[in-house]
């Protein structure tokens, strides 16, 4: 796999965390918990993401 592809891939994943967490946020029952660690998830994501447009450019 191609690094840009990986970044796409990467991409994908980021904006559908997004989604959900969005979701989450909008149930009166939500999980702070859960929400917290999607957010975490959601950062590693864009972590990665940006260190492999460094390597890439």
């Amino acid at each position: 796999m191609t690094i840009e592809a990986r970044i796409r891939e990467l991409g994908n994943r980021h904006r559908l965390l997004d989604q959900t967490i969005q979701r989450e946020m909008t149930h009166p029952s939500t999980d702070p918990l859960r929400v917290r660690e999607l957010k975490q998830k959601k950062l590693r994501l864009k972590e990665q993401i940006t260190s492999l447009e460094a390597r890439a450019h």
